[in-house]
């Protein structure tokens, strides 16, 4: 498999008097499973079909492998897309669905026969080639899609949300899969989600987009660990960074502050005081969600043995070393 290297040089984007893409700047490395991630309408979908050739860039450079690919048709820039409907053909076979692309570009029939068969042992449907995609689960026809990128042998792997429509369960396992995927092709990736959980689980690197900019690109601990702005620290994390108003944040010199669920600590004399409204009690952990007064709702993830029920009052008490410090420009504080 080929690595490529992909660079977005000031890459903007507008509908008319719209501006949805502000001057993109990344780097990709050779092999990278690179994962956008943001909120609904904050442009990494439409970034990714340019990528793919299919949406026109406004302005700035997309080089593919080292060529300038602005201009470039989407059959020849080496890219496959595999996307959240799986769109396949329901009268055609799996062998036939995934032998389509190759069969119009008149590839020899055995190369074709070779690819398919190499790719479904990959995904490990081969025992599924002769069925119609209506006798499979979603989770196989989704590696049938898969498949169809595959064989095609393309230099740049592009994904748009393909597990959303799959339930919890098959999205964990679908995550294994694509993770054991990777490092078996060793080709590079990139991958659109909104689930901040298929973000830090998949990928090498995370690009955090927010309104058509860049939050922060990084690996996935280091967002987790060292976000740079309110926005990036409230999406990363499952459940999510608890922020706490300036009333208490001036004691440590910030505008707000932030301490992640699993900071907190249960302790009598801690220096937030409130009642439980619910626990989630999952066995070695609860989530303990927390009213806090004038502090607002508190989520703690807290040792599961502690036996609470709504309504208890409780205190909580956390290390220094874990508060998230920021400015009122939303910026984190080193």
């Amino acid at each position: 498999m080929i690595q490529t290297e992909v660079k977005l040089n000031n890459i903007k984007k507008s509908f008319g008097e719209t501006h949805v893409l502000h001057g993109i700047d990344l780097d990709i490395k050779p092999g990278e499973f690179v994962v956008f991630v943001g909120p609904s309408g904050c442009g990494k979908t439409t970034l990714l079909r340019m990528i793919a050739g299919l949406e026109d860039i406004t302005s700035g450079d997309l080089m593919i492998d080292g060529v300038l690919s602005n201009d470039l048709p989407s059959s020849k820039r080496g890219v496959a897309m595999v996307f959240q409907s799986y769109a396949l053909y329901p009268h055609k076979t799996v062998y036939d669905n995934m032998a389509f692309g190759l069969k119009i570009a008149k590839t020899p029939k055995a190369e074709i026969d070779r690819r398919v068969k190499e790719a479904a042992e990959i995904l490990q449907i081969t025992e599924y080639l002769d069925r119609l995609p209506k006798a499979l689960s979603g989770g196989q026809r989704q590696r049938v899609a898969i498949g169809r990128a595959i064989v095609r042998d393309p230099k740049v792997f592009l994904f748009d949300e393909p597990l959303s429509n799959l339930d919890a369960a098959l999205r964990t396992k679908m995550r294994v899969e694509l993770a054991t995927l990777h490092r078996r092709l060793g080709a590079t990736m990139i991958y659109v989600t909104h689930d901040q959980v298929e973000a830090m689980t998949l990928a090498d690197k995370i690009v955090v987009l927010n309104k058509g900019r860049i939050e922060q690109v990084g690996r996935p601990l280091d967002l987790y660990n060292k976000p740079a702005s309110l926005f990036v620290a409230g999406f990363i994390g499952s459940p999510q960074i608890n922020f706490l108003p300036q009333e208490f944040a001036q004691r440590y010199g910030a505008s707000t502050v932030g301490i992640r669920p699993e900071h907190f600590r249960v302790e009598a004399g801690g220096v937030i005081k409130g009642t439980l409204k619910h626990a989630e009690k999952l066995g070695n952990e609860t989530f303990a969600y927390i009213n806090a007064g004038v502090l607002g709702d508190i989520t703690a993830r807290i040792d599961g043995t502690l036996a609470m029920e709504p309504g208890n009052a409780i205190e909580l008490d956390f290390e220094q070393q874990h508060i998230y410090k920021f400015d009122s420009s939303g910026k984190r504080i080193e």
